[in-house]
């Protein structure tokens, strides 16, 4: 696989990890599930791995993160983080990825992925991404979508079409975040995935579907490739538009395969809790914490030098994550709620809190 190589998309804030996850320290660089050392997006490049090692790994990120990035991906060679000086959605990183690599490499196949998924069955994940790319060789704008397991109605679906080959199928139409009654049906009728935004393709295809597709963009890659020196007054006139509705609803030959292997999007405290290791009671704590009439609680202790004994007397079903500068105290039930508190906080005016 030596024209392999793959793109980490790793901009992005998550603002329902609050208060772990700050403009500065977002959720992919917190040990959010599995291994508890571990970062959301060192896991993602870990199991990569044996496909594509570090050295061909690129990460699309902002100039902000970058440092931070760097640091908690040391095998990622430094002149492959793409600061991007504005986030612009996920258009333009990727055409702006495939513009720089498919120069260095004519027949380079990108796997585009986000950097904040857990994976549970990670060998069945490099088979999906193995037949991934050899459709993407074909000529294929591919997508890797996940077998729903609920009538989820926060994730837009893609509905699959005829078979090309085993397991690879015509993408029929991408379909929007759906109410309940079409999420329900969707699962039922076993035709539809969650678009979990992971895409392979050529490199040349991609920057030939941006350039009949989004001739605005098209226009600017083409500039940033004659004066690379001139991204910080480039990039911000891109057009801030998805790769899914600039190109993948509209480009010819796109491909899906179904994935099964335990996908998560790591959306909130609550999921981190689900894929926590826990005890028998449920809980999930600090190595060392003492549980008296206690269960179903999560604590992340994330501060610097963390090493406070925790005890949990009669409570349940709740969330505790503690920082150096803000401890958050919630039942879990409300893990959507989170936002609610950064919105205060920005209000009053405590930006550096958030």
């Amino acid at each position: 696989m030596s024209h392999v190589h793959a793109v980490i998309l790793a901009g992005g804030s998550g603002t329902r990890f609050w208060p772990a996850s700050r403009r500065a320290r977002p959720k992919q660089l917190l040990p959010l599930a599995g291994d508890p050392r571990e970062s959301l997006i060192a896991a993602t490049v870990r199991r990569l791995a044996p496909l594509v090692p570090p050295a061909d790994v690129w990460v699309a990120t902002s100039t902000t993160l970058l440092d931070a990035t760097a640091r908690a991906l040391p095998g990622v060679p430094r002149e492959h983080l793409l600061a991007e000086p504005v986030a612009r959605n996920t258009a333009p990183p990727i055409g702006w990825a495939a513009s720089i690599i498919g120069r260095a490499d004519p027949e380079a196949v990108l796997v585009v992925l986000p950097a904040d998924h857990h994976i549970a069955d990670e060998s069945a994940f490099r088979a999906c991404i193995d037949l991934a790319t050899r459709t993407a060789e074909k000529g294929y704008i591919t997508t890797i979508g996940v077998s729903p397991t609920r009538p989820e109605t926060g994730y837009g679906y893609i509905e699959l079409g005829p078979t090309i080959e085993p397991g690879v199928y015509d993408v029929e139409r991408f379909v929007e975040k759906p109410d309940r009654a079409r999420a329900e049906a969707f699962v039922a009728g076993k035709r539809h995935l969650w678009n979990a935004g992971m895409f392979v393709f050529k490199a040349g295809v991609m920057r030939g579907a941006i350039r009949r597709h989004l001739p605005e963009l098209d226009a600017g890659l083409e500039r940033l490739a004659a004066d690379p020196g001139s991204l910080a007054a480039v990039f911000p006139t891109l057009p801030g538009i998805s790769i899914d509705f600039g190109v993948m609803e509209k480009a010819d030959r796109i491909a899906v395969l179904p994935g099964v292997f335990g996908w998560n999007d790591v959306g909130s405290w609550e999921v981190a809790w689900e894929l926590a290791q826990r005890d028998a009671d449920g809980n999930a704590l600090p190595e060392g914490s003492v549980a008296i009439d206690a269960s179903g609680n999560l604590v992340k202790a994330l501060g610097a030098g963390s090493g406070k004994r925790w005890a949990l007397l009669g409570v349940h079903d709740l969330v505790v994550v503690e920082t150096d500068d803000a401890v958050l105290v919630m039942p879990r039930q409300r893990a959507q709620d989170v936002r609610s508190v950064v919105d205060a906080l920005s209000k009053r005016g405590e930006s550096e809190r958030t």
